[in-house]
């Protein structure tokens, strides 16, 4: 099973989530996909996220599980790897969240869907984050591979760089945060992940 988690204001629709669910339809059709919609406060996702893991380890007929993850959904691709000894995927994902997410407090917000409803965050997803955020210590102690863009004009991929350091990366000049040409990749990460050929 591949499971794709979306970045932050984002959405199981997005356009690479969305390339990645046709590639496996298409190729890989032994390949289980799921996309959940992760809530967007902070011990909400959590929550959800560690018990979609939880209820997909206990089917004894799940085969192996591997995760992608973009942006925000990097971070919580890191968070259950290292939890669940999972492999992971990452497209220019975020790493410390808890730096930005103080910028979003009060305001209202709305995924780019246009399709969940407004919410607003407080600091008590800011502090939230931050004990999330705590629990990832390094050494990594699960197989990663990078997937970064010098270009992503949100997240300064050397933050990346520097904390997947020992892992598998792969930095591109140019793109952008969406990690343009994403295409060329869907066959090489159910590679990684599965260790299909």
């Amino acid at each position: 099973m591949l499971i794709y988690l979306h970045g932050f204001l984002s959405s199981p629709q997005s356009f690479k989530c969305q390339l990645m669910r046709e590639r496996l339809q298409a190729q890989y059709p032994h390949v289980t996909f799921c996309a959940p919609q992760i809530p967007p406060y902070t011990e909400e996702a959590q929550k959800s996220l560690v018990a979609l893991v939880e209820g997909l380890l206990r089917q004894s007929d799940r085969g192996p599980i591997g995760l992608v993850g973009s942006s925000m959904g990097g971070f919580w691709c890191t968070y259950l790897g290292e939890r669940f000894r999972l492999p992971a995927v990452l497209i220019n994902p975020a790493v410390r969240p808890a730096r930005f997410i103080p910028a979003y407090v009060g305001k209202v917000l709305k995924p780019y869907s246009g399709e969940e409803e407004e919410f607003r965050l407080t600091q008590v997803d800011v502090d939230a984050m931050q004990r999330v955020q705590a629990e990832l210590e390094k050494p990594l102690q699960s197989r990663y591979w990078l997937l970064a863009q010098r270009g992503d004009e949100v997240l300064d991929y050397r933050d990346a760089q520097d904390f997947y350091q020992g892992q598998r990366q792969t930095i591109e000049d140019g793109g952008d945060h969406s990690f343009q040409e994403f295409a060329r990749y869907c066959d090489p990460i159910t590679e990684f992940l599965f260790n299909e050929q």
